[in-house]
Parts: structure tokens; C-alpha cells; sequence
């Protein structure tokens, strides 16, 4: 389908590390757009583009317009990004953008399944087989989730966190009202790759040595700090506890002691991990199902393969280990 058409290669648009996006009157928003492939199951119709084309597609989706899509991996996380808005009334807002290949004509399926299961997205941008990714600073998104890699490494080049939603069974809608639990690898994702380097060059003597040296340098920016800044203005607005209903967790496989640079680093930038796991190569899937994390974000395939089966995942395509 539209959703994985190959696109040309766009310029990249830089866009500002957090801060409001969204004009003078828009109060503390966090703005995550994400795709159709991505929210709901489109399995059967992706699977008539592939092997019949874009003319079969477009009559097999207005054909089964009024057919309901059912949810797809990041479908439960959306439900409960968008139920945060019930908590934070004036305040602020999250906001659910859909970003999508297909044409207003194949997409009408799209908001027509949104409608019947009661989400609260009203703004879309329908590309016809264009790369979406285009359109990621204009609606000031501070995510982008697709199931289209070359979509997220544009919206990556161009300055946005982005992830590839990995395929798996979507997980059980669990209660809208239970926090939102989002987990996140530290180097490549939250921070630069700088130290992975050093690892993969000299091994972990010296990438131990550099870290112990370093402890009081923070550590650079990675692609999703401005998203982490984001959910950060989010989460000021609930009390700092274990029942706001928006909780964080590093999940690393750093340990002792090139753990003393991540707490300091995420110190310097004021931001607030709930909780924060170091592993020292511990396999990460028991402690995602113990944080109940509705997605986790890690540079890594490997590592994301082990966990897709048990929380939807972001494959974040950054740094050296996405070089190849």
C-alpha cells in the first residue's frame, strides 16, 4: 500500500530541540504524529499494494471504507497518550497527528475506523504515496512513529525523534486509565552515540576507562532528548509520585561505573527519569514486562526483536550501530 511506496529524497528541515511549536496560544502540548500502518492493522489491504498494486489497493480500500480497521501495534499506546488530555484539562495537551501514504480517497477507511473506536485525532495529512515526513515541523510534532524505515530516517535527518514501529500481535488494550509507561535506551536514542563508539572500537575496558574520566561531562545530545523534554513539561504538570498517570524509565545496558555519566548527564539537562535501570548486558525483556511499558525506544535490532513480542517498539535507526 501507500504506507511503504519509495519516496525521493527530501531536504532536511532542522527543527528546535523541545519548545512550543505550535504558535503563541498553544500552552504545553506534546504533538506525537504516527502513521496508519502504525495504529491500525492493515495487514490484508498492504498485502493487495504489494502483490496486485496502487489501482487494486485503491479499489480494495474504498471498496471496504466502511469496514473498521482493527488496532494495530502503537494502538494501545495512542488511546493512552490520548487520555492524558482527560487528566490535564487546560493545562496542556497531547495531541495524536496522523501522517499517512495513502490518499484522502484510501484514507477515508482510516478516519472512519478512528471515529469508531473513539479517538480523539482530527488532524491528518494524506501524502498519496509521497513521503509524510515532510510535514513532521509543520505540525510540530516532537515524535514520529511509522511502520516505513525510510520515513523515519528522513524525519530522523530532519531533527525529529522517530522510530520504526516494529510488526508484532498488537498487546491487549489494557485500561485507558493506568499510566502511560514509555522506556527508552540511553546512548544512540537518548544520548549520542559518542561512548557506543568507543565500545565498539576498543571494547569495554577503555569504553569503562572513558566513562570514569568523562563522569562529570554530560554526555551530547541523542535524537529523542527533545521528545523526553516534552513528555518532561507533561509530567511537571502532575505531582512528582509513583500515580502520575505518565511514568519514564531508562533501560540500559550500561551498568556500574559508566553509570555515574547517564545520572549525571540527565541532571544537567534537568530532566526526570522515574526509573532508571542499569543492566551491564542483562537481556531488557523481564524489566520492560516489570516497568509494564507501553513502548520502549532502542537503537539496537537485536535488542528490539527480543522485546516486540512483549511491548510495542521503536526501532530507532541512529548512530553506529545502524551505520551498515
Amino acid at each position: 500500500m501507500y504506507e511503504n511506496q519509495d519516496s525521493r529524497s527530501e531536504p532536511s528541515l532542522p527543527l528546535r530541540d523541545g519548545g512550543n511549536r505550535q504558535g503563541a496560544d498553544a500552552g504545553i502540548r506534546l504533538v506525537v504524529a504516527i502513521s496508519s500502518r502504525a495504529l491500525f492493522d492493515l495487514g490484508e489491504s498492504h498485502q493487495v499494494f504489494v502483490e496486485q498494486g496502487v489501482d487494486a489497493y485503491l479499489a480494495y480500500q474504498v471498496s471496504h471504507e466502511n469496514d473498521v480497521l482493527e488496532p494495530g501495534v502503537a494502538f494501545r499506546l495512542t488511546r493512552k497518550l490520548l487520555a492524558l488530555n482527560e487528566q490535564l484539562g487546560e493545562r496542556g495537551r497531547v495531541d495524536v497527528i496522523l501522517l499517512s501514504r495513502n490518499s484522502s480517497d484510501t484514507g477515508l477507511r482510516v478516519f472512519n475506523s478512528i471515529r469508531h473506536h473513539a479517538l480523539d485525532i482530527t488532524r491528518a495529512a494524506f501524502t498519496g504515496g509521497a513521503s509524510p515526513y515532510r510535514y513532521v515541523e509543520a505540525f510540530g510534532a516532537h515524535l514520529f512513529l511509522s511502520a516505513d524505515p525510510s520515513d523515519v530516517r528522513e524525519a530522523l535527518a530532519a531533527g525529529c525523534a522517530a522510530a520504526t514501529i516494529l510488526p508484532a500481535q498488537p498487546l491487549g488494550d489494557n485500561a485507558a486509565d493506568t499510566p502511560l509507561r514509555i522506556a527508552f535506551d540511553g546512548d544512540a536514542v537518548l544520548f549520542s552515540d559518542e561512548s557506543e563508539r568507543i565500545f565498539r572500537r576498543d571494547g569495554l575496558d577503555a569504553f569503562n576507562a572513558n566513562e570514569i574520566a568523562a563522569a562529570s561531562v554530560p554526555l551530547s545530545d541523542g535524537p529523542f532528548k527533545g521528545f523526553l523534554m516534552a513528555l518532561q513539561r507533561i509530567q511537571a504538570l502532575f505531582p512528582a509520585n509513583n500515580q502520575s498517570p505518565l511514568r519514564t524509565a531508562l533501560i540500559t545496558s550500561r551498568g556500574a561505573p559508566s553509570h555515574e555519566r547517564v545520572i549525571r548527564t540527565l541532571r544537567a539537562w534537568n530532566i526526570r527519569i522515574d526509573e532508571a535501570l542499569f543492566l551491564s548486558g542483562l537481556n531488557k525483556g523481564p524489566f520492560l514486562t516489570g516497568f509494564d511499558a507501553d513502548i520502549f525506544f532502542d537503537d539496537q535490532e537485536n535488542h528490539c526483536l527480543d522485546a516486540r513480542d512483549l511491548v510495542a517498539t521503536g526501532h530507532v535507526p541512529h548512530g553506529i550501530a545502524n551505520t551498515d
